[in-house]
């Protein structure tokens, strides 16, 4: 039979290679070659020496169709050929290592495949021997390492987050070590201007633990006033001080009605953080009410948080009522902190349906003040001497003036750092100025959005406003035409003008809905039509409070 002797430089021996052979290409890496079996060899005009092979694949880059071809249980140790035509399958025989011991299990015509995959030189184990349509195959065990840089697409994959291969770089300038501490996601070391809050907060569950049973809090506030993130803070001192023996132990669980597709998702999200089961919303609703309204002298106090709390909102009303009714019951050992951004929720939604439910504990965050943000400000940026007292402040005083909003000033204070690094790119670097918190202030409230209100007629901005004064009364950024409607007669007697008629308020409707200040349902309801702002309440209101 043909053969063709190979020179092994690692091992300085000569080895003779015949046909049908699997041997072992080099491929870009020396460690681990390309596997392949040997079909033919040749020489061209030039007298160089080529060779005919084979390349084979793994069984776990065949798709799972193309695997129940073979009608039987398939080892993932078991190699098949791949015949398919476009590989380059002639090769220089120089590239050819050695010959190296492998066993075939099938043949299957595997489609889209554009290069053969990289294999490593590894000892094989005989297991196992039997039969296969019109041939004897074995099975062996062997260790599989594809090449780096090899395209490969794996079979049922778990995604990763890749590890950093280097610690991340420390902060190289005093403005990026600000920009890092006044971002929203930094979780500062205390929570400045929120000591009262707190402490009811903390008293109210503390109380309810000790003495085993159950109650709901209601917490409002306007949106960046720091609910959520006082009462994450309430329990975290409270697992603590359980740790500690100073209070029993609880369960915490926590639900947000933003991430919920529906209100009675909440049912089916509570019953699966308590038990691990996943059954549907009426049943979960069944079970749970049954969980804490039945005696359960062994079972821990459940502590529940529901942010989001006006995003629950149903026709009904049944998931709020239960929510404000199970901590109530006797046996329940429920405590629920309900956080939502308006203060009437429970009355306005709930109605007489809950009037004797409504002895629940209030708490309302109010707005910051300017000397709060900049408390904020301050205690964040700590050490970092990135600000001039007097940015700080005009900062902390216009977005007091619009809606004390926190994160918004932590917002423009990150851009004013930006500003000013750009600024001082080829110079020496400074500190953060008024100039650079104006600047910052005026790319941020200064969107075309903006200037199309500024530039509205006097009857466009009222209905604006009272869009505003509806979102308010209502707590869902969300009304019809005819709500509006009446926000705007209303501000219109108070400046003592003249009310539009229904006709003009839709024709203003319209012209908004055009510039795209606001969305409006496409329907032919009229009045009935559902609205909503296509930019931020904050943009609005910086925009009419200039006029």
């Amino acid at each position: 039979s043909r053969g063709i002797i190979i020179k092994s430089e690692r091992s300085r021996t000569e080895k003779c290679i015949q046909l049908g052979d699997f041997v072992l290409i080099e491929g870009e890496n020396a460690d681990q070659p390309f596997v392949a079996q040997l079909l033919d060899f040749y020489e061209d005009g030039a007298q160089q020496k080529h060779a005919v092979v084979q390349w084979f694949s793994h069984i776990t880059e065949i798709p799972q169709n193309k695997r129940k071809l073979l009608k039987r249980e398939v080892s993932p140790q078991e190699v098949f050929f791949d015949q398919v035509s476009g590989y380059d399958n002639d090769i220089a025989v120089e590239t050819i290592i050695e010959s190296v011991l492998v066993c075939t299990a099938a043949h299957l015509y595997l489609q889209g495949r554009k290069k053969p995959q990289q294999f490593g030189k590894h000892n094989i184990t005989m297991q196992l021997l039997y039969s296969f349509p019109n041939q004897i195959c074995l099975r062996f065990s062997f260790s599989l390492q594809p090449l780096p840089g090899t395209p490969k697409t794996p079979r049922n994959a778990t995604p990763e987050i890749p590890r950093r291969s280097h610690a991340a770089q420390k902060p190289a300038s005093m403005l990026e070590e600000a920009r890092l501490r006044l971002h929203v996601s930094a979780i500062p070391k205390s929570l400045p201007c929120r000591e009262e809050e707190f402490q009811d907060i903390y008293n109210f569950v503390e109380s309810k633990l000790i003495d085993g049973t159950g109650g709901c809090m209601y917490i409002s506030g306007v949106p960046g006033t720091g609910k959520t993130a006082t009462v994450h803070e309430v329990i975290r001192c409270l697992q603590q001080a359980a740790e500690n023996d100073d209070v029993p132990a609880f369960e915490f669980i926590e639900i947000n009605g933003m991430k919920l597709t529906d209100p009675h998702q909440a049912y089916v999200q509570i019953l699966e953080l308590l038990t691990g089961q996943k059954v549907t919303a009426t049943h979960a609703a069944t079970l749970l009410a049954k969980l804490f309204c039945t005696p359960g002298p062994k079972r821990k106090t459940t502590v529940l948080i529901v942010d989001e709390l006006d995003l629950l909102w149903t026709r009904k009303q049944n998931v709020m009522y239960n929510l404000f009714d199970w901590p109530t019951q006797k046996h329940s050992k429920l405590i629920i902190l309900a956080i939502a951004n308006t203060m009437d929720l429970p009355e306005r939604i709930m109605m007489n349906r809950v009037a004797s439910r409504l002895g629940l504990t209030r708490m309302s965050f109010q707005p910051y003040t300017y000397k709060q943000l900049q408390q904020i400000i301050s205690s964040r940026l700590n050490s970092v001497k990135a600000f001039e007292e007097d940015a700080i402040q005009l900062v902390s005083r216009k977005v007091a003036a619009l809606s004390g909003d926190a994160r918004r000033c932590l917002d423009i204070c990150r851009r004013a750092t930006e500003i000013c690094e750009f600024a001082s790119q080829k110079s020496t670097p400074e500190i953060v100025r008024m100039a650079h918190v104006t600047e910052a202030i005026d790319e941020m409230f200064s969107s075309p959005y903006i200037n199309a209100i500024r530039n509205a007629s006097l009857h466009e901005q009222i209905f604006l406003k009272a869009i505003l004064a509806e979102f308010r009364r209502a707590g869902v950024e969300e009304a019809t035409v005819q709500q509006v409607y009446h926000q705007h007669i209303s501000l219109c007697r108070m400046e003592g003008m003249q009310s539009p008629t229904v006709s003009e308020i839709m024709a203003i409707c319209s012209r908004l809905g055009a510039c795209r200040l606001l969305l409006v349902e496409s329907s032919n309801k009229y009045l009935h039509m559902r609205v909503r702002l296509n930019i931020s309440q904050d943009d609005v209101m910086y925009a009419l409070k200039d006029e």
